[in-house]
């Protein structure tokens, strides 16, 4: 694969914010981006952090995104009540570390894109990359408290 990058694309070493220069040859990344043929425009790369998992890839491990048909709608645990998408204001830091670290230990295999503190204080961990669950509720003391 190609991947083009921009003066936008941004870079994530885990999840923490990081630049193009920490992106080592071999290294596995994943690639967000438009793909057209074996190029893909990236807009964010994800560099995977180290311990997280098989250390090569292929170029026939590259997957374009098809859109699936939609799931019944689920739910696990405890949302809150007053909960509406988009709702909250965006946490960065150790907070939305240790939010996210919380929610992909009870739900592996997705990769959080952002971590929303919720009005009643909770938050909201945004996974992608898996079919379900779309959101981790995390309450105060970093405990996985419910998911859609």
């Amino acid at each position: 694969m190609t991947i083009n990058e921009a003066s936008s694309t941004t870079y994530k070493k885990g999840t923490n914010s990081t630049s193009a220069s920490a992106v080592a040859t071999g290294e596995p990344v994943l690639v967000i981006g438009t793909v057209n043929g074996t190029t893909i425009a990236a807009t964010q790369v994800i560099v995977q952090p180290a311990g997280g998992g098989s250390a090569s890839y292929s170029p026939s491990q590259v997957v374009a995104f098809q859109r699936g048909a939609p799931s019944a709608s689920k739910q696990d645990g405890q949302v809150p009540a007053n909960y509406t998408e988009g709702d909250g204001t965006i946490a960065s830091g150790t907070t939305a570390n240790k939010a996210t670290e919380a929610a992909l230990a009870t739900y592996p295999g997705g990769m959080a894109d952002r971590v929303v503190r919720l009005s009643n204080g909770e938050y909201e961990v945004h996974n992608i990359g898996v079919n379900w669950p779309h959101h981790v509720f995390v309450n105060q003391d970093f405990k996985v408290v419910g998911a859609n």
